[in-house]
């Protein structure tokens, strides 16, 4: 299974780029983060291994993310023109996953993400959840944006949500 979801943030890409990359905001927005833990190299860059705990609902859900690409390494003072790319595969039970982040400016005060997904199964159950669902995962990955986008435009924390 593969889709392509994107979104508008109205804030400079250079502080998007710093804003996702940085550990210490992850569970601002990223919504049902438990844990995110390096097992080899440092958080975010090229070749990290990382232990990642998610809570959906009353299921948790673990696995392993390796950053795959990250272009450019220093995501300070990014020339205006270059693409930033942030790319990752995602190994769990029953699955394995690759995304692929692009953000570029679309003006100086605006940052484009796109990112694309990619999803393999195994098992039975995975086999089946991906057959009958897919809009589940296009719809959640969409969800991590919009809360990223209200975290760096507004700084509204996912913890202090009340829907």
């Amino acid at each position: 299974m593969k889709y392509t979801v994107s979104i508008e943030i109205a804030v400079p890409r250079e502080k998007a780029v710093q804003l996702l990359a940085d550990p210490v905001h992850l569970q601002k927005w990223l919504r049902g983060l438990v844990l995110h833990e390096p097992l080899s190299g440092e958080h975010g860059q090229l070749g990290t291994k990382s232990r990642v705990v998610l809570q959906m609902g009353q299921r948790k859900f673990e696995c392993t993310e390796t950053i795959t690409r990250r272009e450019p390494a220093d995501l300070r003072e990014i020339p205006n023109t270059s693409v930033v790319h942030f790319d990752r595969e995602i190994v769990g039970e029953g699955m394995w996953s690759a995304v692929r982040d692009r953000l570029t400016e679309a003006s100086p005060e605006t940052t484009l993400w796109e990112s694309e997904n990619e999803y393999r199964f195994s098992g039975f159950a995975m086999k089946l959840v991906g057959l009958l669902m897919p809009g589940a995962f296009r719809k959640q990955s969409l969800q991590h944006m919009q809360d990223f986008k209200a975290f760096a435009e507004q700084g509204k924390d996912v913890r202090e949500a009340t829907d």
